[in-house]
């Protein structure tokens, strides 16, 4: 999984195939085969690995400040910060279709607990009567599309730090 994603961070996904990575690992591809059954699923287990990761980001950055406009914030700004430092596996994570069932039951823990932080910053705001998984949704939607927008370019960077200020306003009452 390491060697999938560093080659992935340095030449993109399309760059990793098996083949490939048995060549980086040194193993051959009936070895690789027998703990993979094929590049789909090796993504699929960075991007578990890449919630793990995330969900202990976001975790810090939350329990690091007092207050819900502060928690949101740090939330937010933790977020968006791995999907610029980590492209490649922020994209096996949310953005490349792998078969992890998301927003279930039996959705693998470390996306639960990612998932989980977010709640965590965002269930103090939730209006009586609102839905604290939809609000979550909806505030990790935005996180999502800032991030992606950015990182392509669609959105300046120069003005990243007044979109989150916005967003947080917006969520946790101007």
């Amino acid at each position: 999984m390491t060697a999938a994603r560093e080659l992935a961070e340095a030449e993109g996904w399309d760059a990793v195939t098996t083949r490939r990575l048995a060549a980086e690992i040194e193993y051959s591809q009936p070895v690789l085969y027998s703990h993979f059954k094929g590049k789909d699923a090796i993504m699929a287990a960075v991007a578990v690995q890449g919630c793990a990761d995330l969900a202990t980001e976001l975790r810090q950055a939350r329990t690091a400040v007092h207050g819900t406009r502060e928690e949101l914030t740090a939330v937010a700004e933790t977020y968006t910060s791995f999907a610029r430092r980590r492209p490649a596996l922020y994209d096996a994570m949310f953005t490349h279709l792998v078969d992890l069932p998301f927003a279930t039951e039996e959705s693998p823990a470390p996306l639960r607990e990612a998932f989980g932080e977010l709640l965590a910053a965002v269930e103090p705001i939730t209006a009586e009567g609102e839905d604290p998984g939809l609000l979550t949704e909806t505030f990790w939607a935005g996180l999502h599309g800032l991030a992606t927008l950015m990182r392509s370019g669609r959105l300046p960077e120069k003005a990243h730090e007044e979109r989150v200020t916005l967003l947080i306003a917006h969520f946790a009452g101007a």
